[in-house]
């Protein structure tokens, strides 16, 4: 039997992306473990740059706030210049590892087979891995949504057991609202978290697709947050720009509640 939506505690996650020095994420983290609830309404994931990912860690060290890198490799080691391994991200402090966001697919060549990888080799150092998957605007017009979203998850999600997905999170994210200020209706998301959630029941069964979180991201502000996870499928948020400022964050996390 699948698990009801008031049994998945929301999670919110800011990803910083490529924003914040050292010092001002510190900052950042600082106001954001300042201003929280202990315990917090909703799981509250923050996802700085790599470069302040141990500054973070140490600022948020006995909070109830988890640590997120936003990319690893699949690799423990080796000849990989420039690539950062989930061992040093737990090395770092994190939780939770960001894989398959829009962004690194477009700009950075991120294909279904990557992330598969990158699952895999971050699930066996521990991490909780966040999964990005999502349709562009061209793809939402020709009517590819669901078409697109099935063969991200069917192949990112290949030779995976029900068990090691039951430890995922996944983040449907329509490529067109990120950072577009466009988002897209609660229905609209609603219509694919429910397909994604019927998707996992029929590759890993009930106990998976009931109890596996699945985020929404994509323009995500305090003004909406709380009509898209009043959704049934929809267990928190993926946040951009409205993670850059504590105040706006803050009441995400405060509002990211069943």
């Amino acid at each position: 039997m699948m698990n009801t939506p008031e049994s998945r505690v929301p999670l919110i996650a800011g990803n910083w992306k490529m924003h914040k020095t050292i010092a001002e994420a510190t900052a950042l983290a600082q106001a954001v473990r300042d201003g929280i609830s202990n315990p917090p309404p909703a799981e509250v994931v923050l996802a700085p740059p790599f470069t302040a990912l141990a500054a973070v860690a140490q600022v948020l060290s006995g909070s109830p706030i988890q640590l997120a890198a936003q990319n690893t490799f699949w690799e423990r080691h080796g000849a990989y210049t420039g690539e950062i391994s989930p061992q040093m991200l737990v090395d770092a402090g994190c939780q939770y590892v960001i894989i398959g966001h829009s962004e690194r697919r477009q700009y950075f060549g991120e294909t279904n087979d990557t992330v598969n990888r990158k699952i895999t080799a971050a699930l066996s150092a521990g991490l909780k891995p966040i999964v990005c998957i999502g349709e562009t605007l061209k793809e939402r017009e020709a009517r590819e949504t669901l078409g697109r979203i099935s063969n991200q998850i069917q192949e990112g999600l290949a030779g995976l057991t029900a068990g090691q997905v039951e430890r995922l999170v996944m983040a449907y994210e329509p490529v067109w609202a990120i950072g577009t200020g466009r988002t897209a209706t609660p229905q609209q998301a609603q219509e694919v978290h429910a397909f994604i959630r019927q998707l996992l029941q029929d590759h890993f069964g009930a106990q998976v697709a009931g109890s596996l979180r699945l985020l929404y991201g994509g323009s995500v502000t305090p003004d909406n947050i709380r009509e898209l996870i009043g959704e049934p499928d929809i267990d928190g948020a993926l946040v951009g720009g409205a993670s850059l400022k504590a105040d706006s964050f803050l009441c995400l996390a405060a509002l990211g509640q069943r």
